[in-house]
């Protein structure tokens, strides 16, 4: 070394060498780890974001779907409803229509034969008075009975008027009743029909929206969990080391500031191994 140094030449070169190269290693290995965190950060942060609006546009379409799905069911269950009170009407309807015919029926006949009583009795009357009534009756004696007869045929008659009269003004107002019950029946069915047809093409609008909404939640969910499984790798590939990337540093920087130091000791060392062999070598000369 002494003799190196005499010479000019340096005694560490090689060891100078190998520690330069060393650092050099060091910092290319932390300037490709830096790269790769930057890389790393970069991909995760984007990944993270792109995870993060996949879930939320998930939620965001589940919820729609199960909303749309319990209008639907709940506007099902109306016109299920409607359709039952719609069926319930028409039979109503049926049996009121029945009944009135029924109704008629009876007046017709029985209005009928009361309208040929009070003829029958009228005639009697006629026939009777303008018997009783001529000059040359040769029943006399026969006045008083007439008279009864005559008398029982009239209350009859008035009876029989009476009845008719109470038979139409009943006729007439059951027919009025079922003409007012039958316009309220026909606005009612019209209405409930009307619900019906809007309350169903409703539910199917929704069922085509959840099916809409089906179809984009299955390509969301797709893209999430492409983007999971990618996230993933990079946790792998980022992550999911022994030595995490601030404690690799700090190693590395401890690292490349020792050889630094010792670097600099050799060329302290060397210099003054060099002045040292400077004045031996005067020394000898002189001796």
């Amino acid at each position: 070394m002494r003799l190196g140094a005499a010479s000019g030449e340096d005694p560490f070169t090689k060891i100078k060498g190998l520690i330069t190269d060393m650092i050099a290693t060091l910092e290319s290995e932390a300037e490709e780890d830096a790269s790769q965190k930057a890389y790393c950060d970069k991909e995760m942060s984007e990944a993270t974001a792109k995870k993060d609006d996949l879930t939320a546009e998930s939620d965001k379409l589940s919820t729609k779907i199960d909303q749309d799905k319990a209008a639907s069911a709940k506007l099902k269950e109306e016109v299920a409803t409607l359709q039952k009170e719609l069926a319930d009407m028409a039979k109503s309807k049926a049996e009121a229509d029945k009944v009135r015919s029924e109704e008629k029926a009876a007046y017709d006949k029985n209005s009928a034969e009361m309208e040929q009583g009070i003829k029958g009795v009228k005639m009697a009357l006629k026939v009777l008075k303008e018997y009783y009534a001529k000059a040359d009756k040769s029943h006399g004696s026969a006045d008083g009975a007439a008279s009864g007869i005559i008398g029982l045929l009239e209350v009859c008659e008035s009876d029989f008027t009476k009845s008719l009269t109470e038979m139409t003004a009943t006729e007439e107002t059951a027919v009025s009743e079922y003409e007012a019950y039958c316009k309220e029946d026909e606005i009612a069915t019209t209405e409930k029909q009307q619900d019906v047809k809007y309350k169903t093409q409703e539910a199917a609008g929704l069922d085509k929206s959840v099916s809409e909404l089906s179809g984009d939640l299955a390509t969301v969910t797709d893209e999430l969990s492409a983007v999971l499984k990618g996230l993933d790798k990079l946790k792998e590939m980022c992550v999911a080391k022994a030595e995490p990337y601030a404690e690799r540093k700090a190693r590395r920087e401890s690292e490349i500031a020792g050889l630094k130091e010792a670097l600099q000791i050799l060329e302290s060392e060397t210099a003054l191994i060099q002045k040292s062999s400077k004045r031996t070598l005067r020394g000898v000369r002189k001796h």
